[in-house]
């Protein structure tokens, strides 16, 4: 299970083996062959830059556009927003040690960067994780119970996720389990191999309470809103026009969130199975190549849930057409401002008098076809050039009246 540089190493709880044995173990580890190819060790770096560089960019668009827009701030979206951010903080820290150990086929780093690379994943892990829970409840409250919750709510489940998933994360460093390199040997975790009471007591209690709970308390949910929309729809005919388009934007967002509560536990539910059978000792049965297809799945969840916030959430596609086209829109805009052709000149008066007694010399003017109709009593008048612009060529017709 281990390779590297003693990255099996406890973390705060000790270590059963004395330093001679660490040590022939690390040396085991360092001369043993590694797992894959160095053709496929090429294609998982290709792999992991490409899921880092999407969650990175993904993300990181999202929280620009909330930034930006004021009407995407609202205590929904607030919720959408720490998703991208847990998110956007693996694509930097989760994926770094991975690729960098791709790229040398094993894992080039100490035992402190192992702690950091497996208590940095399970943190923003279980944020994302709880932060659907909170949402599907959320939407639980809205749809079948009618209430809005507020900024200070939304402030406070966000502010209880980040502690809750502390507290979970943070056992291990404190000696309840402890973070270990993974059986492919390019990433850490807490041990699931272990038999110790104190490590597989944490194992089990992991999952109930980061895997199990958070499930159920979806399930339930979302049950709840099924059924309530199911209602709804029977007693739609009843409503207002206003009632019916509130309550089809509700469903219209809990569908988004569901889809991304079910995208969410498809990237991460072959990990959890391959860490049962660790955990409850079928570790025999998982090699290094059925071990990391499920960890980078899961790693890829970071890159999906924008694509969903845009195909599903008129307000973020129109934001994002707004923020990618506003030079086009001011283009736009600045054609319909410019004046048509011929009326850049001010036109002059169509009724000129040239001197008092006179009888008054009529002037009509045809900017569009640059004609020029000059009404006159005097053969001997001149025509007023002036109103001709320079370089356009100007037909004049002089008339006399009878």
């Amino acid at each position: 299970m281990y390779s590297g540089n003693g990255s099996g190493a406890r973390s705060g709880g000790g270590s059963s083996l004395n330093p001679e044995e660490q040590d022939l173990e690390q040396a085991a580890a360092e001369d043993a062959a590694p797992p894959f190819s160095a053709g496929t060790y090429e294609l998982l770096a290709l792999l992991i830059a490409t899921i880092g560089l999407l969650g990175l960019c993904n993300n990181l668009l999202v929280l620009v556009l909330y930034a930006k827009f004021k009407r995407l701030r609202s205590p929904t979206h607030l919720f959408l927003v720490n998703i991208s951010l847990s998110d956007l903080l693996v694509s930097l820290f989760g994926v770094s040690f991975t690729f960098l150990s791709c790229l040398r086929s094993r894992w080039v780093w100490d035992d402190a960067a192992c702690v950091w690379d497996g208590f940095s994943n399970s943190l923003f892990g279980i944020v994302s994780i709880m932060t659907l829970t909170v949402l599907a409840y959320e939407r639980y409250i809205r749809v079948v119970h009618a209430r809005v919750i507020d900024f200070s709510w939304s402030w406070r489940a966000i502010t209880y996720i980040w502690l809750y998933s502390l507290l979970w994360t943070g056992a291990p460093l404190l000696g309840w389990n402890h973070y270990t390199l993974e059986i492919h040997g390019l990433g850490c975790s807490v041990d699931w191999r272990s038999k110790e009471p104190n490590d597989a007591s944490f194992v089990l209690f992991f999952f109930l309470g980061c895997l199990a709970a958070p499930v159920v308390v979806m399930a339930y949910c979302y049950g709840h809103i099924l059924y309530a929309i199911r209602m709804l729809r029977c007693v739609e005919d009843l409503q207002t026009v206003q009632v019916i388009k509130i309550l089809r934007y509700e469903k219209k967002v809990a569908k988004m969130c569901f889809l991304m509560i079910t995208t969410f536990l498809i990237c991460w539910m072959p990990y959890a199975v391959v860490s049962l059978l660790i955990a409850y000792g079928y570790g025999h049965l998982i090699t290094p190549t059925v071990a990391i297809i499920p960890s980078f799945f899961a790693k890829s969840s970071i890159a999906y849930n924008p694509v969903i916030y845009i195909f599903m959430s008129r307000k973020f596609r129109r934001c994002l057409l707004q923020l990618f086209c506003v030079h086009l829109l001011k283009y736009q805009r600045n054609l319909k401002d410019r004046p048509t052709i011929g009326s850049e000149k001010p036109i002059r008066p169509i009724v000129m008098s040239q001197k008092a007694g006179d009888r008054p010399k009529k002037k009509v003017t045809f900017s569009s076809s640059s004609i020029i109709f000059i009404i006159t009593s005097d053969d001997k008048q001149p025509i007023d050039n002036g109103a001709k612009h320079a370089g356009t060529k100007v037909n004049v017709i002089q008339v006399k009246p009878l």
